[in-house]
């Protein structure tokens, strides 16, 4: 029940942006979806505004569910599947 609540308000359990920018291949799909979040660098590939290196990836934390699901969408547009939304642990 506390759960829905927080919904409700747009609060969730946090969450973090994985974007595997080596692989892009510059469709510019994510940044025309939510360019609140993405970008396209001077390279001409996507860049996850606010993001930081983690190994071979990016990473950017979200905590509500109206930037869970705006980055969903960019991730379900992305045709070479290198962004992924997951629960932070």
């Amino acid at each position: 029940m506390f759960i829905k609540k927080l919904l409700k308000i747009g609060i969730m359990e946090p969450h973090k942006i994985i974007h595997f920018k080596k692989d892009c291949i510059s469709c510019g799909a994510c940044a025309a979806i939510n360019p609140e979040f993405w970008e396209m660098d001077e390279e001409g590939l996507a860049h996850l505004k606010g993001s930081g290196p983690v190994e071979d990836h990016f990473e950017r934390e979200i905590s509500t569910e109206a930037d869970r699901m705006s980055n969903q969408e960019a991730a379900d547009v992305c045709p070479v599947n290198i962004i992924h939304i997951r629960k932070k642990v």
